[in-house]
């Protein structure tokens, strides 16, 4: 990579109540990709990967670590993969036990993303 066509790394904060827990959303862009924590406590449970590949239009996506029976991180990391065509990082450290949580969480994701898609 040539050094001018470095753009550096850029960090983005945001929380949000939903619906009784306080969830806090960390992203760190870079060049081609970022990382998103997801999270109510400074614990990093899993890292899940995905990247578009130009033989799939389904990015490919693996589980880096964390416990495999918890797809949320992974399916995160695809979904966003998919709709902003860069490589994702995805820690989801919150707890299992509630769908709908997980739900309410990827609307907030997708809300900052259409808000701010340059901190993405």
């Amino acid at each position: 990579m040539n050094g001018a066509d470095f753009r550096g790394v850029s960090v983005h904060n945001f929380s949000e109540k939903i619906p009784e827990q306080v969830v806090h959303f960390h992203v760190i862009k870079f060049d081609g990709g970022f990382f998103l924590w997801v999270g109510s406590a400074p614990v990093l449970s899993n890292l899940a990967v995905s990247l578009n590949s130009k033989y799939d239009s389904t990015p490919l996506s693996t589980l880096v670590m964390g416990d495999p029976s918890d797809t949320t991180a992974t399916s995160l990391a695809q979904g966003l993969a998919k709709r902003t065509e860069k490589q994702v990082f995805v820690s989801y450290s919150l707890p299992m036990s509630d769908s709908s949580l997980s739900l309410l969480v990827e609307g907030r994701i997708k809300k900052e993303l259409e808000l701010h898609p340059e901190h993405f």
